[in-house]
C-alpha cells in the first residue's frame, strides 16, 4: 500500500464484523474483511480525489491492476488500457461482477480531504465506491482461492465509460468479458437508503435512455407577415407539445415511455421569425420491445407534427442504453445472499428508476441482476443525491457491499440455476 492510499488520520474506517443472525463466510473471511476497512477506504478516497473522464480512465485502470496483482491475481487490461478484467479460480461455472470506473463532468463541491483534484470532474455517481467494492471482492476471493475454498471461477470486470453515450459496455463485451460467463451482477449507490440496507428487484430495474435532437429550418421573416414564412417557432411548439402526447397513444402504456424535452433554441429578436431552431430531449422506457421500436416511431411522429408548418426537419435519434431487466433467478440468488450477509430485515424492495444504466448491455447476453446499495448516513435526513456536486457516501457502505457481493459470488457458484 503506497502512502497515497493511506487513510487520512482520524478517518472512521471501523466496520462491523459478522452481523448477528447472519451466515458466516468460509475460511475465516469475516474477520479478514473486518480488518480491511482502512485499506479499502483509502483506495476509495484516492480514486475519488483523482477522477477520470469517460474513455480516459487509464490511471484508474492501472491502480486497479496494481491492487489485484498485490492480491496475487493476474489481471489483464482492456485493449485501450482504460479497463481491467480479472479471473479468480477455476471450475465449470463462471460468475461475473461489473464495476464502472469513470467520473462525471461536474465540479466537486464538497469540503473534504479527498475532494476531487481535477477541475470539472467528480465521482458524483459513486463509481469510486463500486470500483472499491469489486476490488474488495477480488481481494477476499483471492484469499478463499488460496485456501482451495472457491468452488468455481469469478470474473471481475472494471468497465470504462458508463456515463458516456456511446457507453463502454459494448466495447468491454467485444473484448471477451462475457466469454463462458453464466451470470453477472452489479450494484449501484443509492443515497435514499441508509448504509447497511440494499434494495433488490426482479424484472424492470432501470429504464432505457436514448437522446433525440431535432433541427428545423425554413424561410424566416417578419412577425407581421407570418403567412410569407414557415413559422419555425410555431413548428417547434407543435413538436414539443404534440409528439409526447401522440407517443403515449402509440405505445403500450405499460412500457413506461417518457419523452421529455430538455433544451430548445430558436431566434433572438422578438419581432423576427427565425430561419433555424432546434430541440433536444431524452427518451426513456421500461420495455425492451418498446426500445427497439422507438427510433422509427418517434422520428415519424416528429415529421408528422411538423409537416403542416412547411419547415424542413432533420431528426437525429441517438441510441443510449436498453433497460436493465433483472433476471428472476439471479435476483433471487442475490436477495438470498444479501440476507445471509446483512440479515433478511436489511434487504428491501428496490424502486423502479427511469435513469439509464449500461449494465443492461450485459443482460442482453447473460442472466444477471443489479441491486441498490444504501449509502446514506443512518439517522440523517441529508441525502447527497446522485449526479450532484456534493454527492458523498457513508463509507461503511463499502464493507456492506463487499460482504453482499462475496456471499453472492459463493451462492451463485453453488446454485444449479445458471
Amino acid at each position: 500500500m503506497t502512502a497515497a492510499l493511506e487513510a487520512p488520520e482520524g478517518a472512521d474506517t471501523s466496520w462491523p464484523g459478522q452481523l448477528p443472525g447472519t451466515d458466516p463466510l468460509p475460511g475465516r473471511l469475516d474477520r479478514w474483511l473486518a480488518s480491511r476497512g482502512a485499506e479499502l477506504v483509502a483506495i476509495r478516497r484516492h480514486i475519488h480525489a483523482h477522477p477520470e473522464a469517460s474513455h480516459s480512465e487509464f490511471e484508474t485502470a492501472a491502480l486497479i491492476a496494481r491492487e489485484l496483482v498485490v492480491a496475487g491475481l493476474s489481471p489483464r487490461m482492456l485493449p485501450r488500457g482504460n479497463g481491467v478484467i480479472c479471473d479468480i479460480g477455476e471450475g465449470p461455472r463462471t460468475i461475473a461482477f461489473r464495476a464502472d470506473i469513470d467520473s462525471l463532468p461536474l465540479q466537486d463541491l464538497k469540503d473534504v480531504p479527498y475532494r476531487s483534484t481535477v477541475d470539472g470532474q467528480a465521482h458524483a455517481c459513486g463509481h469510486d465506491v463500486h470500483t472499491t467494492i469489486v476490488l474488495g471482492l477480488g481481494m477476499a476471493l483471492a484469499q478463499l482461492n488460496e485456501q482451495g475454498l472457491l468452488p468455481g471461477r469469478i470474473r471481475l470486470i472494471f468497465q470504462p465509460a458508463e456515463e458516456a453515450m456511446p457507453s463502454g459496455a459494448p466495447e468491454v463485451i467485444a473484448a471477451g468479458a462475457l466469454k463462458d460467463v453464466d451470470a453477472i451482477y452489479a450494484l449501484h449507490c443509492y443515497p435514499q437508503l441508509p448504509a447497511g440496507l440494499v434494495g433488490v428487484r426482479s424484472g424492470p430495474f432501470t429504464a432505457a435512455a436514448d437522446a433525440v435532437e431535432v433541427k428545423l429550418t425554413g424561410p424566416g421573416g417578419h412577425t407581421a407577415r407570418p403567412h410569407l414564412t414557415a413559422d419555425l417557432v410555431h413548428a417547434l411548439g407543435r413538436i414539443i407539445v404534440d409528439v409526447p402526447a401522440m407517443l403515449s397513444r402509440r405505445i403500450d402504456p405499460r412500457a413506461g415511455v417518457s419523452l421529455v424535452w430538455g433544451a430548445v433554441h430558436a431566434g433572438q429578436a422578438f419581432n423576427a421569425i427565425p430561419g433555424a431552431g432546434e430541440i433536444r430531449g431524452t427518451v426513456r422506457m421500461l420495455s425492451r420491445e418498446a426500445w427497439r421500436e422507438a427510433p422509427e416511431l418517434i422520428t415519424r411522429l416528429i415529421r408528422d407534427a411538423a409537416l403542416p408548418t412547411g419547415v424542413e426537419v432533420d431528426v437525429d435519434y441517438i441510441r443510449g442504453v436498453p433497460p436493465v431487466i433483472n433476471d428472476r433467478m439471479a435476483s433471487a440468488v442475490i436477495a438470498g445472499a444479501a440476507g445471509a450477509a446483512l440479515g433478511a430485515d436489511r434487504v428491501v424492495e428496490a424502486e423502479l428508476s427511469m435513469g439509464g444504466e449500461d449494465f443492461s448491455f450485459y443482460l442482453e447476453h447473460v442472466p444477471g441482476a443489479m441491486i441498490r446499495l444504501g449509502t446514506g448516513r443512518p439517522g440523517s435526513d441529508v441525502r447527497h443525491d446522485l449526479h450532484q456536486g456534493d454527492f458523498d457516501v457513508d463509507e461503511s457502505c463499502i464493507g456492506y457491499g463487499v460482504r453482499v457481493m462475496t456471499h453472492t459470488a459463493l451462492a451463485a457458484l453453488s446454485t444449479g440455476a445458471f
